[in-house]
């Protein structure tokens, strides 16, 4: 993970459970490991408090190791658990915030990273609007929960481009796509030219990319983030680039200017079976990988514990 960063150098980065479950496994960042579990003890509490302590330890341990590689921000993500608490949401992301303060990290370097719920999208509204925290609004797969982040002003949003594709080859007669009729591709391209629009501040970033062909249709997006994989295969790739999202295209585009507020959200948003399943599958998936490290730790701590 950091290697890539090095070799990249990339403005921004980003981690989500399931690459911090990897990365946690490698030897190279056992130090990490322990560091995080040595805090969550001394912190006391029940034991599941001092896990929730060592995992947003450990979350923000490689967010500052990423730090110092890279001159942007760093996204770090609210446990996937809580994609439909508001409140909980709030809370973890200001204790992830004063983490990174401790360590002497204003928080204007740090994303907040949420599941684009309704509650994670209104979590969002709360850490901007009254606490100044910058959030990343993640799983984001249809134009609803696009319009709801706008709407309540977020910082960045990553919509999904791979995920979507992965949907339509599963679960439609289709089985290839060219990059201009990738449904993923489509997707971030409304959603882009919806904010441009209709002057929304908030940020577009083009997530979960299965090719290059999908991130060279996306030229010209606010932010991309990009794999090392597919980095590695664009820096080979020494064609032409041209943007294909403007500005000027998206404000001669004929979309209409949308409000939701719950009731509409949750309807458009149920509308689109492909951002439904894909919502609660990456849910689920995070989560599950949050278990995993949640074990993982627990085993390590009765280690520190029984002194071996």
């Amino acid at each position: 993970m950091l290697q890539a960063i090095e070799e990249y150098k990339p403005q921004d980065a980003t981690t989500n459970p399931s690459l911090i479950l990897a990365a946690a496994k490698m030897a190279a960042y056992q130090h990490l490991v322990d560091q995080a579990i040595k805090y969550g003890i001394a912190k006391g509490g029940p034991e599941e408090e001092q896990v929730t302590n060592t995992m947003d330890k450990l979350f923000v341990s490689f967010g500052l190791e990423i730090l110092k590689k890279i001159p942007g921000r760093v996204s770090t993500e609210v446990d996937a658990r809580l994609s439909y608490d508001k409140d909980e949401m709030v809370s973890r992301a200001l204790g992830l915030i004063a983490l990174y303060e401790e360590a002497g990290i204003k928080k204007d370097r740090v994303l907040i990273k949420l599941s684009s719920t309704w509650e994670g999208i209104q979590a969002g509204r709360e850490l901007e609007e009254k606490h100044g925290v910058h959030c990343n609004m993640t799983l984001l797969f249809s134009f609803a929960q696009a319009v709801a982040c706008a709407e309540a002003k977020v910082t960045l949003i990553s919509p999904f481009v791979g995920r979507i594709m992965d949907w339509y080859k599963e679960n439609t007669a289709q089985k290839s796509y060219e990059a201009h009729e990738d449904p993923g591709v489509i997707s971030v391209t409304k959603i882009y030219n919806h904010y441009k629009k209709y002057d929304y501040t908030t940020v577009v970033m083009g997530a979960s990319f299965r090719n290059t062909g999908e991130v060279k249709a996306l030229a010209g997006c606010d932010l991309l983030t990009i794999s090392p994989g597919l980095l590695g295969e664009l820096s080979k790739d020494h064609s032409t680039v041209t943007p294909m999202l403007t500005v000027q295209k998206a404000k001669a585009c004929d979309l209409e200017k949308v409000h939701l507020d719950e009731k509409e959200f949750r309807w458009q948003h149920n509308e689109d079976r492909m951002a439904v399943e894909k919502l609660s599958d990456g849910i689920r998936k995070f989560a599950a990988d949050a278990i995993k490290l949640e074990t993982m730790i627990k085993e390590k701590m009765l280690n520190v514990k029984n002194g071996q």
